[in-house]
């Protein structure tokens, strides 16, 4: 197994991400070590010594992915026994040339922590958290995004990851079984209508995920799953509204798909 250090002077979490779309093109298993906020030369020596360790124990270099601002700091990083990528350098001076405008590095710059951009993300998280489920729909107006689907169908997570990531204040309302009879929309969510998008899911995969939480039960009853979905994809189509299987995505591939069919603009930069 290939062990991996990811090492950052802020959140680690650009390191990883640039790490795990390089490391994902590869079939084998990796051990992988995080240590962010490394903004000393001491924490620094202190991640270069933790490296060196694993050479001298194992016998096998690592791959050491970082995004250090600090030249001195990443000079000691540098120095490990392991294999360096380095990716902040890597793009910044190309781009710098490209630009013909000098870089002027600070830590934490990357994720933004402009107090507009940032407030609003917490504003956002907020929202979903108070608009989740459909425990209240009389905010609906204050929304730029509603997501419906059957319960299960991954409305919570993406609602709060498109808050948490793209500051997109987004709502999520259920339909549950007692709606089937008669599957309509709300009038707040007539009223909305422009904002709604719909997550459907395949019928196997929602009993599984149903049974995990109610075993043996009418609401994960394959049946139930079966009226759910197909009621609910009837009513996506009858009223025109856009929707995505969520089966086979990631939280982070249905957020992007959404903002791509509905043409929201990220708010994270």
């Amino acid at each position: 197994m290939q062990t991996v250090f990811y090492v950052s002077d802020g959140t680690a979490i650009t390191a990883e991400v640039f790490g795990h779309a390089l490391l994902s093109q590869f079939p084998i298993e990796f051990d992988q070590h995080t240590y962010p906020f490394i903004e000393t030369e001491e924490k620094a020596k202190y991640v270069t010594q933790k490296i060196n360790e694993h050479v001298a124990k194992t016998g096998q270099k690592p791959l050491v992915f970082h995004s250090i601002v600090s030249s001195e700091i990443r000079t000691i990083i540098e120095s490990n026994e392991g294999y360096s990528h380095d990716f902040l350098s890597t793009f910044v001076a190309p781009l710098s040339k490209q630009l013909n405008i000098k870089a002027e590095p600070k830590s934490h710059r990357t994720h933004s922590l402009k107090i507009d951009t940032y407030d609003a993300r917490i504003e956002a998280v907020n929202y979903a958290l108070a608009n989740d489920d459909g425990i209240s729909c009389k905010d609906y107006d204050d929304a730029d995004l509603i997501l419906v689907g059957v319960s299960r169908s991954g409305k919570t997570p993406t609602s709060l990851y498109l808050a948490l990531q793209f500051g997109i204040k987004t709502a999520n309302y259920p339909f549950i079984a007692d709606d089937m009879d008669e599957l309509t929309l709300p009038k707040e969510l007539k009223r909305n209508k422009h904002k709604i998008f719909g997550l459907t899911i395949d019928v196997q995969r929602l009993q599984g995920i149903r049974s995990e939480r109610l075993a043996n039960s009418t609401y994960a009853s394959l049946r139930q799953c079966k009226l759910e979905i197909a009621e609910v994809e009837y009513l996506y189509r009858r009223e025109k509204i856009p929707f995505i299987n969520s089966t086979s995505f990631s939280v982070e591939e249905i957020a992007t798909k959404i903002l791509d069919k509905k043409g929201l603009k990220r708010r994270i930069f």
